[in-house]
């Protein structure tokens, strides 16, 4: 499957093209029944975390919803119509070469309008019994300045009134746009997007970048101007217009993506005025913590972690795992040629993704996908007294639950897994076996 195989006349595919072919290939599985968006919706996505999930049929709504779409680096790779091997490489010159997405007059997410927004009668789920209400969950904000440009960026919205949702704003991009018109915003946000419009609304890029060229350069994007002026993607599922403004309201609990509850605080409401959507439209659910969560927050940044260990040696894979809150370990494995290199990665990495707290440099014949061969290179190729890095007082994330709660000082580690370009002693490269297909013996 390429990403421009379904719609050839209209750019890319889009998100519902992808999600209609991986139903006719089996692998999305059908809900059999309606689904509550309390808790039922999420709690089905969660058993089946890793799986795409259809369902046709949400109680109180007349929309279809879907999750866990893009929960595997192999589903990102088989929308785009790449080897894992090559992905990094993709997006490391997607970041290089940005383009601009072709405006249109009008487009699909166009095809219904109204300004009566009733957000209940939406597929928006209560996700977690302590959650502090119904969250938009995979909602890309998309906001504009005179001078800055174009913002894309996540983030979570707690549904506090039919037309009104809390917003958590980190002091990022969106916020400084925000201080720059005085606390209030016009704003869109979209749902329904396809994969090369995820991955780069959540990439870490300088002020004033435009993140749709970088989604551009990874597969075409068509953009629709909406009533306030602001463009988005035209194939999207769903457009809401709103303004940002400077009323205060609780936000949360809310499951974050280390799994854990964030805590609640004040975050400013948007107040939602008009919403567009395709015919038959297709909710996307973004399952806190789950496996797509962490897809759509980590990978983003291992294209940063792979430009930085490259300048200080061959850098061949990068993968920050799911088990590591795809957040805050990465695995990363060079091509070593002087018996530094493991510890100049080291360092790189940590430059690549300045919230990473763990992360192992290992050889090119260890996966780094294989959290199991990862840890055969620590068990067999690392002597904590010499090949272990440890980093004290250093910036954390403030996802990580163990960090300084006020300053998010952290501690930082790394492991340089690789093996010595001069053995001693015992043999360190693994044994090879001949590849045999055991449908034809067995």
């Amino acid at each position: 499957m390429k990403s421009g195989s379904a719609n050839p006349d209209e750019g890319s595919m889009s998100f519902r093209d992808f999600v209609d072919e991986l139903r006719k290939q089996g692998k999305a599985v059908e809900a059999k029944k309606p689904l509550s968006k309390h808790l039922d919706l999420a709690g089905l996505m969660h058993a089946l975390d890793g799986t795409p999930v259809y369902v046709p049929k949400v109680e109180g709504s007349a929309f279809r919803a879907v999750g866990n779409v893009f929960s595997t680096r192999e589903l990102v790779c088989e929308y785009l119509g790449l080897t894992k091997d090559q992905l990094i490489p993709k997006l490391v010159d997607e970041i290089a070469h940005p383009t601009k997405p072709e405006s249109v007059s009008s487009g699909p997410v166009l095809e219904n309008s109204t300004s009566s927004v009733d957000l209940s009668k939406l597929p928006i789920p209560l996700h977690a019994e302590r959650d502090g209400g119904p969250y938009l969950s995979s909602a890309i904000i998309v906001a504009k300045d005179k001078e800055l440009g174009r913002n894309l960026s996540f983030h979570r919205m707690m549904v506090i009134d039919k037309d009104r949702v809390v917003v958590r704003i980190l002091k990022r991009h969106l916020q400084a746009f925000l201080d720059r018109n005085g606390g209030e915003l016009d704003v869109a946000f979209i749902v329904g997007a396809p994969i090369n419009v995820l991955l780069s609304a959540a990439m870490s890029v300088d002020l004033g970048q435009d993140e749709l060229e970088f989604a551009n350069s990874l597969a075409p994007v068509r953009t629709v101007r909406l009533g306030n002026g602001i463009e988005v993607p035209a194939d999207c599922e769903f457009a809401f217009e709103g303004r940002i403004t400077s009323e205060l309201h609780d936000e949360g609990p809310f499951v974050d993506l280390t799994e854990t509850y964030d805590i609640v605080r004040k975050q400013q409401v948007m107040k939602v005025t008009k919403m567009h959507h395709r015919n038959d439209a297709l909710w996307h659910v973004l399952l806190p913590g789950g496996l797509e969560h962490k897809v759509l927050m980590g990978m983003p940044r291992e294209p940063t972690i792979f430009s930085e260990v490259n300048k200080v040696c061959e850098c061949r894979r990068v993968n920050i795992t799911p088990g590591g809150c795809s957040w805050l370990h990465a695995a990363v494995s060079i091509k070593k040629k002087s018996e530094d290199d493991g510890k100049k990665a080291i360092d790189a990495a940590f430059a690549g993704h300045k919230s990473l707290k763990h992360v192992v440099i290992v050889d090119d014949d260890i996966d780094v996908d294989n959290p199991a061969e990862v840890e055969w290179a620590i068990a067999t190729r690392v002597q904590a007294d010499k090949d272990v890095v440890m980093k004290t007082k250093q910036k954390g994330s403030s996802l990580d639950p163990s960090a300084d709660p006020n300053s998010y000082d952290t501690a930082k580690m790394g492991v340089d897994a690789t093996k010595p370009l001069v053995a001693h002693g015992k043999n360190f490269e693994k044994a090879g076996w001949k590849k045999v297909d055991p449908k034809e013996y067995v």
